[in-house]
């Protein structure tokens, strides 16, 4: 089903090295880390002596410089073997990307080789219990103390909260006009810095998601990412990377879901026959196959975008809203035409459908997106 045009030896190379990496260091213990609420700290470093940390970091600081199609291996690994960890992708391909563009020199050679070989774990904090979508809102403040800055304030939903060593923070300073915001690098042993509650979520059990606190943590001017004001700027450049790692993460997990409903309706018997002949069925699993084919058109047309650099704000919107809509309506499919045992999180589909709904509201809710390629009309 999946396009393989694009891919290489190498490509495919990695992707049955991470399969093994995931049947070998993963799938026996997963079911414990959901229950946990969280995996362990040493899986990130395993991750990075494995090479699935660094794929988009250039080589110079500790990378690989492969690019966006070995990442696109990788989260489709994870999505076959149904371990929703999308914190791996976020620090990788997400955040580390913010360091490449907008660190200095001394910053990259400080943080981006850690952040390739697993030691240093990243997130970035940018929500607030009563700002998401709408940045301008937040109320995190950076207030001016000689040569350092004092950050206090609180963010919510944090992807890699409870594992981070390095947070980017987005922060108004104090005298600054309201709609300016400001990225902050900050290590997670600074005074002042505390982690709350590992979230409880719907899904995505094992992959840890934080409050963070910050109580007059003190960081130096060099702490900041970029250039004092800018930190808009710069989140709205990069969600448009954000948003097609997460139309990546749909279309994988639409794919593999579908997969697994073929192989059920095959083999599952009623009436004397297999569920997958009865008319009714047949045409939904064709109705889905189409879907999903589909969204892999859209997907590698969005992805052809980015790498010529022409992927523009409201073509990423669509790429994030329109195929995790996809990925929901396929995936409710699949639960339905598992029966009962479509309700059992022991079966992959069930557990897929919990894990999958944040995807319409996290990088900006599938209704923003709708709002900004409205905009352009």
């Amino acid at each position: 089903m999946t396009d393989q045009s694009h891919l290489t030896a190498e490509h495919e190379a990695l992707r049955q090295s991470v399969a093994r990496f995931i049947a070998r260091e993963i799938a026996p213990h997963y079911s414990q880390w959901e229950r946990d609420g969280a995996m362990p700290r040493e899986l990130w470093r395993k991750m990075g002596d494995a090479g699935f940390l660094g794929c988009c970091l250039p080589e110079a600081w500790g990378g690989s410089g492969a690019g966006i199609h070995h990442a696109l291996v990788i989260i489709e690994e994870f999505a076959r073997a149904f371990i929703a960890l999308p914190g791996f992708y976020t620090h990788a391909e997400i955040i580390a990307p913010y360091i490449v563009h907008y660190g200095t020199e001394e910053q990259k050679q400080r943080w981006l080789p850690g952040c390739a070989s697993g030691d240093v774990v990243l997130s970035i904090a940018m929500t607030e219990p009563g700002a998401g979508s709408d940045l301008k809102g937040t109320r995190t403040i950076a207030r001016p103390d000689g040569d350092d800055f004092l950050i206090s304030g609180q963010k919510t939903f944090i992807t890699n909260g409870l594992h981070a060593d390095l947070i980017i923070v987005l922060a108004g300073i104090e005298g600054d006009p309201p709609g300016k915001k400001t990225l902050f690098l900050v290590e997670a042993d600074r005074t002042g810095f505390s982690r709350g509650r590992v979230l409880e979520k719907l899904g995505q059990k094992a992959q840890d998601t934080a409050e963070l606190f910050f109580d007059n943590v003190r960081v130096p001017a060099s702490n900041i990412l970029g250039v004092r004001g800018e930190g808009l700027h710069y989140l709205m450049a990069q969600l448009g990377r954000e948003r097609l790692m997460v139309g990546m993460t749909a279309v994988a997990g639409a794919e593999a879901a579908f997969r697994e409903t073929l192989a059920y309706t095959n083999q599952r018997q009623a009436f004397g026959q297999s569920i997958s002949q009865f008319q009714h069925l047949r045409f939904k699993l064709a109705e889905m196959k189409t879907e999903v084919t589909v969204a892999r058109a859209f997907l590698e047309q969005c992805v052809s975008r980015f790498l010529d650099g022409a992927l523009p704000p409201e073509h990423a919107a669509m790429c994030k809203y329109w195929l995790t809509d996809v990925e929901a309506k396929v995936l409710d499919q699949c639960v339905q035409m598992h029966g009962g045992y479509g309700f059992m999180r022991e079966y992959p589909v069930a557990r897929a459908y919990a894990d999958s709904r944040g995807q319409r509201i996290y990088a900006g809710t599938n209704e923003v997106m709708k709002e900004i390629i409205a905009r352009t009309l």
